[in-house]
């Protein structure tokens, strides 16, 4: 698949970046099919309940096996497609969506299913170069999620569902070809589950996200957004505890739980999750003590996993609770 308007070879098209716009639609030149609602003007959003809970494969490669959470009276079922489970890079195509339609909400726009925006615009938000092969795996991660089948007792918009939804029930891309028979992508037409469309309609429970989530590893942007639906500010104190087999089943991570406390512990010394700090305490006879690696033979202490909001928030735009501002979580009670 060839790439859409603009060419990527455009010095402007720069994804070193994401972009940040007022709010608005786009017109689109005459002639053309539909009406565009990207570019995104305004911030990166994400549902509260779709950052506090693991939905998405934590994965790059395809991943086949189902993923559950059942967890202090939360249920979550998520089945693979032929084309497997949504991942957390797919992800940022429903984080887009839901930016493009908090910023219509907030524009006071009429809010539908149906959203039409450019690969180009995605790209540019993401951080995504603009190669051919970025345009391939847009086309595959449509499909997984399509085709990914989730279920759980988690209500929105004051309703819940029996039975499994797909974060997208219509993808599509559309393009025109080329004189010499090539196809040039115009536009991708995408309509938000039921699900997701009330929860940020009609719960509000929205979270800005920090630029630099797309330049995290997967887990890195679990536990960015574990803390950001969960972590006290820096203003109100306090941290957010948890024990790290819990923590694990928060995060999704898949593997064993020894792999996961390793993975923590590298992840605290980089100390490089946007706006928090990371710790893991073991209790040593009764007291905590920084968690260390255990000496051979000499099994895990038990451990806690410690998320503090910074108290200085040194990303460019970013408050003093170590994100960009929030459009209704404060007032919404979403924390």
């Amino acid at each position: 698949m060839s790439r859409d308007e603009p060419p990527a070879s455009d010095p402007a098209n720069s994804a070193a970046a994401p972009q940040r716009r007022r709010a608005g639609a786009a017109s689109v030149p005459q002639g053309e099919l539909f009406r565009l609602d990207s570019p995104l003007y305004g911030e990166i959003r994400g549902e509260r309940s779709l950052a506090a809970f693991p939905f998405f494969a934590l994965s790059k490669q395809r991943w086949m096996k189902p993923l559950s959470y059942n967890h202090d009276r939360v249920m979550i079922e998520v089945r693979p497609s032929a084309s497997g489970v949504a991942t957390i890079y797919d992800k940022e195509i429903v984080l887009y969506i839901a930016s493009l339609m908090a910023a219509k909400i907030e524009a006071g726009e009429t809010v539908q299913q149906d959203f039409v925006f450019t690969a180009h615009d995605l790209f540019t938000v993401t951080g995504s170069n603009h190669s051919a092969r970025s345009y391939s795996r847009l086309s595959e991660a449509l499909e997984r999620l399509q085709g990914t089948q989730i279920k759980t007792n988690i209500e929105a918009g004051g309703e819940g569902e029996e039975g499994f939804f797909s974060w997208l029930s219509e993808a599509r891309l559309h393009y025109t070809k080329t004189r010499s028979g090539d196809r040039r992508l115009k536009a991708v037409k995408v309509r938000l589950c039921d699900w997701l469309y009330r929860a940020i309609l009609l719960d509000r429970h929205v979270l800005d996200y920090a630029n630099a989530y797309f330049q995290l590893g997967p887990i890195e942007r679990r536990i960015y957004e574990v803390a950001r639906s969960t972590c006290p500010s820096a203003a109100e104190g306090g941290a957010l505890e948890v024990d790290l087999a819990t923590f694990r089943l928060q995060i999704g991570y898949q593997n064993p739980l020894a792999n996961f406390r390793s993975a923590l512990k590298a992840i605290a010394l980089a100390d490089a999750i946007p706006g928090y700090r990371l710790q893991l305490v073991e209790t040593v006879g009764g007291e905590a003590a920084r968690d260390e690696a255990p000496r051979r033979g000499r099994r895990a202490m038990p451990c806690t996993v410690v998320i503090t909001a910074r108290p200085i928030a040194i990303e460019d735009g970013a408050t003093e609770d170590g994100a960009t501002g929030n459009m209704a979580d404060d007032e919404a009670g979403a924390g």
